[in-house]
């Protein structure tokens, strides 16, 4: 388990869509938006191209576990898509790429997301948690969405879904201050 936090998902979409708005840093905030949206790990999401973003769903093989998903694409990803045109860019593009061409390394994301948000425990994997922690709050904290995103995060248990989205420690916060 990694020790970084989640963002706050609206504002983490906002600072996305600000950076692509404003020319800011484009592709820094899609990197946001779909980090968010998708909750791949970064070495998944850093393979996706501008065709692959630009599909309304896409196929993965996910690199540490090879298993195979089917992921839809929603309209926040998009959204963000229509600032980049169909003809700015070729399909076949890794869509993370630096200005000299080569695709964002991790230490690159790490460094980009720490710049746009406080906490010193921010990290690429603060936008995977960030989607965990958005699907669970809004199917109503549910034990189902914690079964949803155990499958989906590929992990042994929901026990360790809860312990990864930092639920477990929150639990276990509230029984001490409710003595």
């Amino acid at each position: 388990m990694t020790g970084a936090t989640y963002l706050n998902f609206d504002k983490a979409l906002q600072t996305g869509m600000k950076l692509i708005r404003t020319h800011e840093n484009p592709t820094a905030g899609l990197l946001i938006v779909v980090g968010i949206n998708l909750g791949l790990r970064i070495s998944d999401l850093l393979q996706l191209t501008y065709g692959d973003l630009r599909k309304d769903s896409i196929d993965i093989i996910e690199g540490k576990t090879k298993k195979k998903r089917k992921i839809t694409l929603n309209d926040n990803i998009k959204t963000a898509m229509r600032y980049f045109g169909e003809d700015a860019f070729n399909d076949s593009f890794h869509a993370f790429r630096s200005q000299k061409g080569t695709v964002y390394s991790n230490k690159h994301v790490n460094r980009l997301l720490t710049k746009y948000f406080s906490g010193n425990r921010v990290s690429s994997h603060s936008l995977r948690k960030t989607f965990g922690r958005r699907v669970w709050d809004n199917n109503n904290q549910s034990e189902s969405a914690l079964l949803y995103l155990s499958e989906m995060f590929a992990h042994k248990d929901i026990a360790t879904t809860r312990k990864y989205l930092g639920i477990r420690q929150e639990q276990i916060d509230d029984i001490y201050m409710n003595l």
